[in-house]
């Protein structure tokens, strides 16, 4: 039997990180699936290891996440499917079961510790039942207690509503060069949540995502 600790210790020096896990249940479409676990990034600890490892091809993170993962999730008996894979999987509704976030006004999950500045590359899928895998602690939205949310006001085409995320919006501002300068300053209203700034990502590594959300909107 695979052992949760051991997961953990495989991922230790990738800049990766072990993100939780659960039990599907017959409804989460998973036959002979027994075992759940997310890996992902928190923080500021994956920048380093992808800036290493990296290549000059398309899609470089999703490239080299599989190159890390991929490998690692063979030795553990495990698959491991990735958020660009079709089918698609549903990672953020995992995310909700692994681990105490939950849906920020602006649609990224929020962490209680990272706050907005982590994100879910992979999830390994096993076919035995992992021992030690840690339940999901319950802890309530940092959100709800957000009286002010400037997320919702710090963006300058108002593209969150706290309902509706206006990516046409988001991605017109971002193309046509004006001020403020998102694409290399990085999400105004990302940037003005006051959860954990003290991990927020490097301003090499914002402007590395800021890019590929540009291009992926043509």
């Amino acid at each position: 039997m695979i052992s949760y600790q051991s997961i953990v210790s495989a991922f230790a020096t990738t800049g990766l990180a072990v993100r939780g896990g659960f039990v599907p249940a017959s409804a989460d479409g998973l036959p002979g699936v027994r075992s759940v676990v997310l890996i992902g990034n928190a923080g500021l600890s994956m920048w380093p290891a992808f800036a290493a490892g990296r290549r000059d091809e398309p899609d470089p993170l999703d490239h080299w996440t599989k190159r890390v993962v991929d490998p690692i999730a063979a030795d553990l008996g495990a698959t491991a499917v990735h958020p660009n894979d079709k089918p698609f999987h549903p990672f953020q509704r995992w995310a909700q079961r692994a681990e105490p976030v939950h849906p920020s006004p602006l649609g990224i999950l929020i962490h209680p510790v990272f706050g907005l500045w982590h994100a879910y590359r992979a999830a390994l899928l096993f076919a035995e039942a992992v021992d030690g895998l840690l339940e999901r602690t319950n802890s309530p939205s940092p959100c709800d207690s957000c009286v002010e949310k400037p997320c919702l006001t710090a963006c300058p085409v108002s593209a969150f509503n706290g309902k509706v995320y206006n990516v046409v919006a988001c991605a017109g501002h971002l193309r046509s060069g004006g001020p403020p300068d998102c694409p290399s300053l990085g999400c105004r209203a990302r940037d003005a949540c006051p959860v954990a700034p003290q991990h927020r990502y490097t301003d090499e590594q914002i402007g590395f995502h800021m890019a590929a959300f540009v291009r992926s909107r043509g």
